[in-house]
């Protein structure tokens, strides 16, 4: 089974080796491919350029349905794939065909690009029945893998580790921060060297925060459907392979090895900067679809071992994602691909952590979604992972994927019912007031269970997935045109406002307005307990025009618009960050309880404006928008700043005067924030027991 140079032959390698994927020894390259149903497996090598097959080898030894070969005399920089003998049997799942050239699941770094076209299949797409067997070659279209060495000077670094009641993170994609950035030289923007160049760290250590979680940036692959309608997968949510860095983000002309070393230096300068880096990253799916999907990777290897299939008829896939097909992650080796990609991440790039898109997906075992199942058990029981920061989207499509609350220390989760109730109550809606005030502390109805803490929340006013912050206050519907789907694409639900104006406009009132509830949502976000994230570009006012899909928009459209910040905005995010780090009561890690302790001090009261202790008759006002809260350090909590409470108003209705509370030590108070004023953080002694409240705004007041 050998064509084309004979130069390359199989030896013994000089250790056992144990690591799947290529392993390059100093003399060689240890080759290790998983598949439980292949009957054998060939790796092919390639010329420089990728365009020559130069040797077609089957792998000789094969050990727990792991198929291995060492070859002497293969570098770093060498392009190969494999190929996949077995049963061509759709309906028992199996799809191999050695037509097709299979990127390894384990490369660290690819070479070229996908070029779409029919040979990809292993059908013949033109009959669009995928029981048919296409016999064309797949390579001259296919990306190849690369073997790489991971040799790199870190100078001293590591994770940074940060605690999470010192978090605030910044999520951001690495072309839309960067692409029009006016400081970031041309040639670095789009790039992981413009990521981390100095104009971004400057306005990230500005602003405050303390990680920045990357949109994704393993590798991943634009869909036919979207290049056809001259559109891309900008987001990044199709990925192929789980151990390369997305060569998209490379800066050109560079020379191998390129993708590891560029990634590593900007993890490096982040770290040198005081930011840890948070990857974003899709175990659920890949982006080879449905079983009518092309034939890339784990469909050829193993269909039946890698995805899940119909339990009715494994001809087609299981898919709870809404991509076409779910990644099998209950399978041991599955499992063991997942797990080994995380810790590569960590121990070789030195991520500080990942955010897991659609995690419920990664729950679900034959009963449903199980949170104590295999991978979050392998997650807490490994000594490398159970240490980082972990992050769950905590739900899918599937039946019962919805989970918020629902995960396992020490995952933290995306809450979206932090998001939805904050729009709700400064838009004035009715009913939100006891929504609202449990939010503010953490959402302990959905995380103060199984011994979680106060920071298990990732409280978020936008995300890339919706409206920016700018549009939920200047529109009403999403305007989704571009993406080419008829606006059937992207939520329907925005809990938006356009406050007078779909749109842009000069009014100035209307814009004053709009500014003003954006400074009441930010300071939301910053005085509540749990983990705050902030959207790139919200900060500066950046709008998507009220798009709310731009996973295909990898223009102006989806970028964020530096020439026209909003200044004012920034600041204000800027001082607002600084008030939350000053306060640490505003970040504790544990939940805070209303009754009192011991010596007459509570951890969290609520009041009304004339006074009142709110009792269950106020809390179920529906005209209600106006809230107290008195807010001081668990009795868990190691006292700072003198052990000292803070006191909150949020007022979405009109101007009233607020009777402030006495106790815990307080009975003269400063107010120290209001959002209404063009000088939020003017500091004002008040003079008696009452302060006057504007309309939509938020007031903060400290102790005398």
């Amino acid at each position: 089974m050998s064509q084309g140079s004979a130069e390359f032959s199989f030896a013994k390698p000089e250790r056992l080796i144990h690591e799947l994927g290529a392993e390059y020894t100093g003399q060689g390259t240890h080759f290790a491919v998983f598949s439980e149903n292949a009957e054998a497996m060939e790796l092919c090598l390639f010329s420089d350029d990728g365009t020559q097959e130069v040797s077609r080898m089957e792998l000789p030894s094969r050990e727990g349905s792991v198929f291995t070969g060492y070859v002497p005399g293969i570098k770093p920089g060498q392009l190969y794939g494999f190929r996949a003998n077995g049963p061509y049997e759709p309906e028992r799942g199996h799809r191999f065909n050695p037509n097709k050239l299979l990127l390894d699941p384990y490369a660290r770094e690819v070479s070229g690009a996908v070029r779409w076209d029919d040979a990809l299949w292993s059908y013949d797409l033109t009959t669009g029945d995928d029981t048919t067997f296409d016999h064309r070659d797949s390579a001259p279209f296919m990306v190849k893998s690369v073997v790489q060495d991971p040799d790199f000077d870190w100078e001293g670094d590591q994770t940074l580790a940060r605690p999470w009641t010192e978090t605030v993170v910044y999520e951001a994609h690495v072309r839309g921060l960067t692409m029009q950035h006016p400081d970031v030289p041309e040639a670095l923007r789009g790039t992981y060297e413009g990521m981390a160049s100095e104009p971004i760290l400057h306005h990230l250590r500005k602003l405050g925060v303390t990680a920045i979680e990357l949109l994704p940036c393993q590798f991943f692959l634009d869909d036919r459907m979207l290049l056809d309608k001259g559109l891309s997968n900008y987001w990044g949510y199709q990925t192929l392979g789980f151990f390369a860095p997305e060569p998209r983000f490379l800066r050109s002309g560079d020379v191998a090895p390129r993708a590891i070393k560029q990634f590593k230096d900007m993890v490096k300068r982040f770290h040198k900067a005081g930011i840890e880096v948070i990857m974003d990253v899709v175990y659920n799916h890949t982006a080879e679809g449905s079983e009518k999907g092309p034939t890339l990777c784990f469909r050829g290897l193993d269909n039946a071992s890698y995805y899940l299939l119909s339990p009715e008829n494994p001809r087609y896939s299981f898919d709870t994602t809404g991509t076409g097909n779910t990644l099998q992650v209950a399978h041991p080796m599955v499992m063991r691909m997942v797990l080994d990609s995380l810790r590569y991440w960590v121990q070789v790039m030195h991520v500080d952590g990942f955010r897991f898109d659609l995690a419920s997906t990664l729950g679900r075992e034959a009963a449903g979604f199980d949170r104590e199942g295999g991978f979050f058990d392998a997650i807490r029981q490994d000594p490398i992972l159970a240490g980082v920061k972990l992050i769950a989207e905590p739900w899918d499509v599937g039946l019962g994927g919805y989970q918020v609350g629902g995960f396992p220390h020490p995952f933290r989760e995306w809450n979206d019912k932090f998001r939805d109730t904050t729009r709700s109550f400064w838009r004035g809606d009715e009913g939100q007031v006891g929504d609202i005030a449990q939010h503010l502390i953490g959402s302990p109805v959905q995380f103060n269970h199984s011994d979680r803490g106060a920071t298990s929340s990732i409280n978020f006013l936008a995300a890339h997935d919706g409206f920016t912050l700018m549009d939920t206050v200047a529109y009403n519907d999403k305007h989704n045109e571009a993406n080419g789907e008829g606006g059937a694409d992207g939520h329907d639900n925005n809990i938006s406002d356009d406050m007078g104006a779909e749109g842009p406009t000069d009014d100035e009132a209307i814009i004053a307005a709009r500014a003003r509830r954006r400074r009441a949502m930010m300071a939301t976000l910053l005085v509540s307990q749990g983990v705050p994230m902030l959207l790139s570009g919200d900060e500066i006012g950046n709008s998507q025009q009220g798009n709310n899909n731009v996973y295909c928009q990898d223009n102006e459209l989806g970028w964020v618009d530096w020439d026209n910040r909003d200044d004012e905005f920034l600041k204000f995010c800027t001082d607002m960050i600084a008030l939350r780090h000053q306060f640490p009561v505003l970040s504790q890690e544990n939940f805070l309880q209303g009754d009192a302790s011991d010596n007459e001090r509570v951890e969290i009261a609520w009041f009304q404006p004339d006074g009142r202790p709110m009792d269950q008759e106020l809390w179920n006002q529906e005209g209600l928008r106006v809230l107290g809260m008195m807010i001081d350090y668990s009795a868990r909590e190691v006292f700072l700043d003198g052990g000292r409470p803070l006191f909150a108003v949020l007022n979405a209705g009109d101007e009233l005067d607020f009777v402030l509370p006495s106790g815990n030590g307080a009975d003269r108070w400063v107010r120290v924030l209001d959002t209404a004023r063009d000088d939020p953080f003017t500091s004002e002694a008040i003079p008696g027991e009452t302060a006057a409240i504007s309309p939509a705004s938020l007031c903060l007041f400290r102790p005398v």
